[in-house]
């Protein structure tokens, strides 16, 4: 008796133990998946899809009123992809896309892919200066842009980099500057007349003949999945944006993958997609996850307009609507009342961290039941986490799901060592979908992947213990404005450029529509008293894109600004002060 006391004594003392050195379950998950990665590039799928489905129809563009099956797109792609050839661009040259929504933006993304180059995404809202950096970057050869678009003049941009251009001879689009010293086309969407200096794309849409035809043929044959297809401007920590450089083999599975986990492969679809196609999410996530699908897109106008979203959606019976969470607010400040939205079945929320109660309207009033949200980056081309349908709907939105197939994701301390699950840390990625590398940029891409391979996304995360993933602030310094990641960075050193600017520090503050505001605190230099925000403001406007221009500017001393012992700015800080001083205590921002 005796004996047996001692022996469970010892029994339950070993337990105890046993249960002491369990280690807890690092944030590590691997997307495991019996679906095998698809070896195919971008024009593979599209003509895949034309053999399948040629009479379905692929895409409206209802502001410019084209619809087109299948087969006429694939028609009208390769068109364009000979006329590319006979200007004498070659697999491998970079052409960049400058513009908003237009069905010349999609007939240019897949004409390259079929001819091997490289389609270069470039902001629509970029003025001069930016311009004249995400071309020289990566020596973009030819450039497609419209005349102009609401407030911005392409064509008066230009001129400001290629002197000369208004007095070039009409319709011919051979230029020389040494501002842009790679570009040597400019093709200009400003159908029936043509412009000074610029190839007319109707023009080069039409000038490809059987010798061309015979060319695109052989590097049809040659084009492979690890060949680069796309590159897309991010924005940069050291005040420059980076080129993310995305190859067939990134974006086909992602589009394809992202699909399958949302059931986009079963029955019909038709998706609304108001969202820029210069993001990963409307060029990845909406064309190509449409075409490897086989499904249809409505383009409801040429830039994010709630009106014509909701027409789009009620009048082509959409079944699915894409936006980030600035976008689903706008929609609903507009008004859904008396729509006809019954059509609606699911969608995709993703671009900045949505709010559980616009999640809930999304699903309870527009009829989003199966309604995704995606996280990811343009350097993973980009989604790394989706919803899983399986999961009740309003269950569903409290995270940013789970880890994509053949995707790993892993949640490090700051020293790079992975934390136990439910603990904070900055979520990393890696696998198929990341990114070949920042172009001709050996340095930043070192900085940003590790010589394992794995993506620092520089946001926080907590990995719950079933694997869901929920990102609760950043690690890197940036905003996120509306889906538009912005490096406070950039926008001092421009600022600093100002000739009465002695010092110039931005922060993010709360915005209930965009989530987050831009805010600068400068400090004028002596004898320049009399400048106002509002000036400054207008000094930005002119050399920055839009988004990038601070909505709150505040005019302060040296002495205001929180420093440590150091000397090194409290960023930290400066935010509680600028939310106190600027009466934004009760907004709700995107961490909030």
């Amino acid at each position: 008796m005796k004996g047996s006391i001692v022996q469970r004594q010892f029994a339950r003392v070993a337990r105890a133990t046993v249960a002491k050195t369990v280690k807890p379950i690092p944030s590590y998950v691997h997307g495991v998946s019996s679906t095998p990665l698809i070896h195919d590039t971008v024009g593979d799928r599209l003509l895949q899809a034309v053999e399948e489905v040629p009479d379905k129809e692929l895409v409206y563009f209802r502001h410019q009123k084209i619809r087109k099956t299948y087969e006429q797109f694939y028609y009208d792609v390769r068109k364009l992809a000979r006329g590319f050839l006979r200007m004498g661009l070659v697999p491998g040259d970079r052409i960049g896309m400058w513009g908003p929504n237009y069905y010349e933006w999609i007939c240019t993304q897949y004409a390259a892919a079929l001819a091997g180059m490289i389609q270069v995404n470039v902001n629509p809202a970029y003025q001069a200066e930016e311009l004249k950096y995400a071309l020289n970057k990566v020596g973009v050869r030819a450039l497609v842009t419209p005349r102009n678009f609401r407030k911005s003049n392409y064509y008066g941009t230009l001129e400001k980099l290629i002197p000369g251009l208004d007095s070039s001879p009409l319709g011919e689009g051979m230029v020389r500057s040494k501002e842009l010293p790679h570009l040597e086309h400019l093709i200009m969407i400003c159908e029936p007349t043509s412009l000074p200096g610029a190839w007319n794309y109707s023009d080069v849409f039409e000038s490809g003949t059987n010798d061309e035809e015979r060319q695109l043929e052989k590097i049809e044959a040659r084009n492979g999945p690890d060949t680069p297809v796309n590159i897309q401007y991010t924005s940069g920590t050291t005040g420059y944006p980076k080129a993310a450089t995305l190859t067939n083999h990134n974006i086909v599975n992602n589009a394809y993958l992202t699909g399958l986990a949302t059931n986009y492969h079963i029955g019909e679809h038709r998706l609304c997609i108001p969202n820029p196609l210069y993001h990963c999410f409307g060029c990845v996530m909406g064309t190509l996850n449409a075409v490897v699908h086989k499904q249809s897109i409505v383009f409801p106008d040429a830039w994010f307009n709630p009106g014509p979203t909701l027409d789009a959606v009620e009048e082509e019976k959409c079944t699915a609507l894409y936006g980030t969470p600035t976008m689903f607010v706008d929609v609903f400040k507009h008004g859904i009342e008396g729509r006809d939205l019954s059509s609606l079945r699911s969608g995709y929320i993703a671009g900045s961290p949505c709010p559980v109660a616009l999640c809930e309207r999304m699903v309870n009033e527009l009829g989003l039941v199966d309604l995704a949200v995606l996280y990811g980056s343009t350097e993973l081309s980009p989604i790394v986490t989706v919803s899983r349908l399986s999961d009740p709907p309003l269950h569903r939105i409290r995270n940013v799901g789970y880890v994509s197939a053949h995707t790993e994701l892993c949640v490090v301390d700051k020293e790079d060592g992975i934390v136990p699950r439910g603990v904070k840390g900055e979520l990393l990625a890696r696998g198929y979908m990341l990114m070949s590398g920042y172009f001709n940029d050996e340095e930043k891409t070192k900085k940003e992947i590790t010589s394992t391979r794995w993506y620092h996304t520089g946001d926080t995360a907590i990995m719950n213990e079933d694997g869901a993933i929920s990102i609760v602030g950043r690690t890197k310094d940036m905003i996120i404005r509306g889906g538009e990641n912005i490096y406070p960075t950039e926008i001092e050193q421009f600022m600093f450029r100002l000739p009465y600017m002695a010092d110039a520090q931005v922060i993010g503050v709360p915005d209930e529509r965009f989530g987050e505001a831009v805010c600068a605190w400068v400090m004028l230099k002596n004898g320049f008293d009399n400048v106002t925000p509002e000036q400054i403001k207008n000094d930005c406007r002119e050399k920055m894109a839009h988004y990038k221009v601070p909505a709150y500017i505040c005019i302060k001393k040296q002495e205001d600004f929180p420093v440590t012992a150091t000397g090194k700015i409290r960023k930290v800080e400066m935010r509680e002060i600028a939310r106190k001083e600027l009466g934004l205590e009760n907004i709700k921002g995107s961490f909030d």
